[in-house]
């Protein structure tokens, strides 16, 4: 049986913060959302990009890995939940290890949080609540197949941090002929604009 997961298209994403807004539903923690808007380069651009959970599997969620009291539960459907509150000790190693800075560490309850794919929902075929909010399809819901069939763009489930690698559950959008998404890449290129964009400012302020 093809598992569903979630499709991240950075190119579709508007910044309207809609998959925020709904995040916050999500039973598992009412009230405060698991989903983080960022603007890419907000001097020089208008871009977003939604970040959630990104479900590791090799290496398996590193977050559940350097738990040492196992806090951090995977289901068989290789959903990494949040941490269990009753054997959370607030070590915040979860938060240290996670290649992309997603788990939250609520202080007061001393408890470490994060996107578990509205379990209580997929669980019974039902879509995560930010993916039924988006309006133009930025986080998308389904298995692999369904995307090929009814999306357009490149679908990767492998990112490059450095020298590691991770490979996980759920996909970002690229463009076609791009395998993986190279973290290291993109912030070389973007300290370049802006160092370019900052170099034109200095040249137009002289002139």
């Amino acid at each position: 049986m093809a598992i569903k997961t979630v499709f991240t298209d950075p190119s579709r994403c508007i910044g309207c913060r809609a998959c925020e807004a709904a995040c916050r539903e999500c039973d598992s923690h009412k009230g405060e959302s698991m989903i983080m808007v960022d603007f890419i380069a907000r001097g020089s651009s208008v871009a977003t990009q939604p970040t959630l959970c990104m479900h590791c599997v090799d290496p398996v969620a590193p977050c559940a890995q350097v738990c040492p009291v196992l806090a951090i539960l995977i289901t068989p459907e290789g959903v990494v939940q949040q941490a269990d509150p009753s054997r959370c000790i607030g070590c915040r190693n979860c938060v240290y290890a996670c290649p992309f800075g997603v788990p939250k560490f609520d202080v007061e309850a001393r408890l470490m949080k994060k996107c578990n794919l509205c379990f209580d929902r997929t669980s019974q075929g039902l879509q995560p609540w930010c993916t039924q909010a988006r309006p133009t399809q930025a986080i998308w819901y389904g298995t692999y197949e369904e995307f090929v069939n009814q999306r357009n763009g490149h679908a990767v489930s492998r990112t490059v941090f450095g020298t590691q690698e991770v490979q996980t559950r759920n996909y970002f959008v690229l463009p076609t002929g791009q395998a993986k998404l190279d973290v290291t890449a993109l912030l070389d290129q973007a300290r370049r604009d802006v160092g370019a964009a900052s170099g034109e400012h200095e040249e137009a302020w002289v002139l």
